[in-house]
């Protein structure tokens, strides 16, 4: 029996990685936050003064430059060309550059063919806007995970507070409105929900109640593969 692969999607602050990390687990299969690796790229056009919206130089970033992960106890590290940058992808400015750059045509092929490659090799739950239409539309489990808005932006607000940051709880909540409809409406790989994906809207539950809800729906489509 081929390894099960299980297709994440949903909008910005919708808490994908932060039940996906733990339902991998439980489910032995490799997590891979796709999201994560548009955030690498983003920090580093950032870092080298790439204009977010250069397409060629950022696709030539994408196709120089190796990404890669470590499973930890407290979840992923994410590394480029070595360097660990996984709380530098986390800064409000890589988060406000990144659906732009993630956009760009190049930048997805380049990140898609490695996620491909990478659900090639073992059984994944990949989290992400495009996994089920786009990178593993073939995946035996597509789940779209959304919640209200007001309640992604309360998730996201307490998050970054807890490291530390300091922001406004208004502009948290029109920059992830901004996203939505930005990665709805590009051009390349858009954000949307595949036609044979379940529905799982987290409004109102707990961390622990959407894992078991994600459990139990791999657990169903498992079964069918017997």
């Amino acid at each position: 029996m081929k390894p099960l692969r299980v297709a994440l999607d949903g909008p910005a602050g919708a808490g994908k990685s932060t039940v996906a990390k733990q339902a991998a687990k439980a489910l032995g299969l490799t997590y891979v936050d796709t999201g994560a690796m548009y955030r690498a790229i983003t920090w580093k056009a950032l870092q080298e003064k790439i204009n977010p919206t250069d397409e060629a130089a950022l696709t030539e970033l994408s196709n120089r430059v190796q990404i890669s992960f470590k499973l930890t106890p407290a979840g992923q590290d994410v590394f480029l060309d070595g360097v660990d940058i996984t709380e530098a992808i986390r800064t409000p400015e890589v988060t406000g550059n990144v659906s732009a750059v993630s956009a760009v045509a190049g930048v997805r092929e380049a990140m898609v063919k490695l996620q491909q490659d990478i659900a090639a090799q073992t059984g994944v739950l990949m989290d992400g806007r495009d996994i089920g239409t786009v990178v593993l539309p073939d995946a035996d489990v597509k789940i779209w995970l959304t919640a209200s808005v007001e309640e992604r932006a309360q998730r996201r607000y307490n998050e970054l507070v807890a490291k530390g940051q300091t922001l406004d709880f208004e502009q948290l909540k029109a920059d992830i409105e901004r996203r939505d409809r930005f990665d709805s409406g590009r051009e390349h790989s858009p954000m949307k929900m595949a036609e044979d994906a379940v529905v799982l809207d987290t409004t109102g539950l707990s961390i622990q109640q959407v894992i078991e809800k994600i459990l139990e729906i791999c657990s169903s489509a498992d079964a069918q593969k017997l």
